[in-house]
């Protein structure tokens, strides 16, 4: 049982994969394929869908290299960084086993990776997956066993049983300067909304307490279906986020929605919160708050009504927990502007905050931009962007010492039970531990718990 740390990069995080090597019926062993799983969490939901194909063909799921006849490494091309380690963990199981199967966001630059590995078996994009599977195939031949390759009607899922990420859409219609998940993702393409609402149910069948919904632009959703109908439960439903999200209110799990764009029809999400249908909880990626940095990066450059918004907003949803990501020493920042966006947070008293300092990455328009910032300049703002942010988060949880909060249990150790409030997202955000008269609680289990102390990001409490 440990602190979150305050920065967590999702865009390195390395999944869990399960193990599912078994002896076949002949006693002979199936065909086994590893998996490192890096990126956000629509790559994680990527890597679950391809081990889901390849676990009903009769392959085997090994957590690492040992025993594994090839691996696929699913990449992450986020930032020069997040590509850094998509190589080395290419590199290292190239060393550990010798056939990898490279797949993901960084496969859309076949190039880049066979420059820096040329040994690897196979090259292919993000959401690729018949592409993964035909390469699979010609390196390890399937050898199904109908006694033991039968799958949950849920498939593999690579985070717990209790939570699962649920993707909406693919690819994004903005041309945001210093990103290039557009050149790699492609456009917008959004799932019909009975198709996504199937699985929601389906998911929470299966025991999941809370459903992460996610895609590279949720508000967006439905705008290429033109926000089509679908048949539903003796009735419609529109390919639109707010009847999206109705609907997924109805199921009676925690329904968490991140990435999502300020648009306006966002306020129309906001009484679905109030009511208790959705965790009254946005996650929002804002970026910066001056109109010209935002201009720059070619975001909407509307941070003084994003403040009214944002007031409308926590005026019907007083409980309503923001979260965002911000870029500091993005090309042609000057310290007046730099200001402004402290002072921006200092009014818009957000409760999550993520950080990043600015990189350039291959392909992206923004490296052309002029008056880049110096890397010493990039720390020193972004010091003090986390120490104010942190400040904030800090009074905030104080705020809640003495509160009864619901809170959902992932995890039970000697030590205690690791828990997350409706204001928490697993792994980007904080904890609720408690460390006294936790027996009998188990992952999964929804509990009131009073709060009794606060740190900088965690709280400290118990069973009210």
């Amino acid at each position: 049982m440990s602190e979150n740390p305050p920065i967590l990069r999702p865009d390195l995080a390395r999944a869990l994969v399960p193990d599912t090597r078994r002896a076949k019926s002949d006693g002979s062993f199936q065909p086994t394929i590893g998996m490192v799983s890096l990126g956000c969490p629509k790559a994680l939901v990527d890597s679950e869908r391809i081990l889901t194909r390849l676990r009903a063909e009769g392959y085997a799921i090994s957590p690492d290299y040992k025993g594994a006849d090839a691996v696929i490494v699913n990449t992450c091309g986020f930032l020069d960084s997040a590509k850094a380690e998509s190589l080395e963990a290419i590199g290292e199981a190239l060393v550990e086993n010798g056939r990898v199967i490279v797949t993901g966001c960084l496969g859309a630059e076949p190039e880049y990776i066979t420059g820096a590995h040329p040994k690897v078996l196979a090259v292919t994009g993000p959401h690729q997956y018949e592409a993964v599977l035909d390469a699979v195939h010609a390196a390890v031949p399937p050898a199904p066993d109908p006694f033991i390759d039968l799958l949950p009607a849920t498939g593999v899922s690579l985070t717990p049983r209790h939570y699962s990420y649920l993707k909406i859409s693919e690819g994004c219609n903005h041309a945001c300067k210093f990103c290039i998940i557009p050149d790699m993702r492609g456009k917008l393409v959004s799932r019909p909304a009975h198709a996504v609402l199937r699985e929601a149910e389906k998911l929470v069948e299966a025991g999941v307490k809370e459903l992460l919904v996610i895609s590279q632009d949720t508000s967006a959703y439905g705008v290429d279906r033109k926000h089509d109908l679908s048949p539903w439960k003796g009735g419609e439903v529109r390919a639109h986020l707010t009847d999206l999200a109705r609907e997924m209110g109805k199921l009676g799990a925690w329904v968490r929605l991140h990435y999502v764009y300020p648009y306006p029809h966002v306020r129309q999400l906001i009484p679905l919160m109030a009511e208790g249908l959705v965790l009254p909880y946005l996650d929002i990626p804002f970026q910066h708050a001056h109109p010209d940095v935002l201009r720059r990066m070619a975001r909407p450059a509307a941070a003084a009504r994003t403040l009214d918004e944002i007031a409308a907003w926590r005026a019907i949803a007083p409980d309503l927990t923001l979260r965002s990501t911000f870029i500091v020493g993005y090309p042609g920042e000057t310290e007046a502007e730099f200001q402004t966006l402290l002072d921006w947070l200092d009014e818009a008293q957000l409760d999550r905050v993520g950080c990043f300092q600015y990189e350039n990455v291959a392909g992206a328009r923004s490296n052309v931009l002029p008056d880049h910032v110096a890397p010493e300049v990039k720390q020193d703002r972004f010091d003090r962007f986390m120490e104010k942010a942190q400040a904030i988060s800090e009074a905030k949880l104080a705020a809640k010492v003495g509160k009864v909060l619901e809170v959902i249990v992932d995890e039970v150790d000697d030590e205690g039970a690791t828990c997350r409030t409706k204001a928490d997202a697993p792994e980007i955000d904080g904890n609720l531990f408690i460390d006294e008269g936790f027996d009998g609680l188990a992952p999964g289990d929804i509990v009131k718990v009073t709060v009794d102390e606060a740190g900088e990001y965690d709280l400290w409490g118990r069973l009210a």
